[in-house]
């Protein structure tokens, strides 16, 4: 298309009216790194669902398709295409779709496999919806699943602490479900002091680790995922937009534990933003 000034990145995440999270923050992080996010609606949440009960769940499974019917009639492309939370299992052929269809040619195809945390699902997510996650990934150039979400993937149990060598083996076993680079958020490697995300793109292993605070906020995963995206556009190697989603996190976990901020608010993202705006002057990451 003619006369687009910016990178523009079609954005299939849920609508949370409540708690910061999904395309309440991917939309301002990919703003402010200079990107063009354009939602694909999932569902409409009244709020995030961690630690919150009776909240409502609207799914938008058959709106998606219509939607892409019109972007295809508008003959849109889209830089990069960059998948969330799914409502149900059907929507992650509509992502693949997606992918398919509207991601210009050398365009960057991310996928947040979001289904849990802390060795559980997510409370609106099943075992088809791991089996369907495990199809959409093979459509990704990058993916980017916690720890919990790794294991559920690749069919392994949970546990409090993987070694190396055993983190390397689930992030190759990863690479083998077809994407090209696969990236694992809050491995428990080494102490518990220490929390690492991990990192490979079919050659060579990088890892950032970070100390870990007796803190937990809804939607920095979606924070870590819209950073990488957004860094991934604007030419970053994978180490180096890792690096700066990691970097992007713990400030922004950093800036809310000193406050009483509730859990179910999630991170205080207004007050870490404009560090997308900061050059890049150095990084923590290192190969291992």
């Amino acid at each position: 298309m003619r006369g687009v000034p910016v990178l523009r990145a079609a954005a299939i995440h849920d609508l949370s009216g409540f708690g910061r999270a999904s395309l309440t923050v991917a939309i301002p992080v990919l703003a402010t790194m200079g990107i063009q996010a354009c939602p694909l609606p999932t569902a409409v949440l009244s709020s995030q669902t961690s630690g919150v009960e009776g909240f409502s769940f609207l799914d938008l499974t058959g709106n998606m398709a219509r939607i892409m019917d019109h972007w295809a009639d508008m003959g849109l492309r889209f830089d990069a295409v960059y998948s969330g939370f799914l409502g149900s299992p059907e929507q992650s052929g509509l992502a693949a779709r997606c992918i398919m269809e509207f991601l210009a040619p050398d365009g960057l195809a991310v996928v947040d496999p979001v289904m849990g945390d802390n060795g559980r699902l997510d409370p609106t997510q099943t075992p088809e919806m791991v089996e369907a996650m495990r199809m959409l990934v093979s459509h990704a150039d990058v993916i980017t699943p916690n720890f919990t979400e790794a294991c559920f993937l690749l069919g392994e149990p949970y546990r409090t602490h993987i070694s190396g060598a055993g983190l390397k083996d689930q992030l190759t076993g990863l690479v083998g479900l077809g994407t090209r680079a696969a990236v694992i958020t809050s491995a428990p490697l080494g102490d518990d002091k220490t929390l690492s995300t991990a990192a490979y793109d079919g050659s060579r292993f990088w890892k950032v680790d970070v100390p870990r605070l007796d803190a937990f906020y809804p939607g920095t995963g979606d924070a870590f995922a819209s950073v990488l995206t957004g860094s991934l556009l604007q030419g970053d190697s994978l180490p180096v937009a890792v690096d700066r989603a990691v970097q992007f996190v713990v400030l922004g976990i950093r800036a809310t534990f000193g406050y009483d901020t509730p859990h179910t608010d999630g991170m205080l993202l207004e007050r870490a933003l404009p560090s997308l705006r900061l050059p890049f002057t150095g990084g923590t990451y290192e190969e291992f």
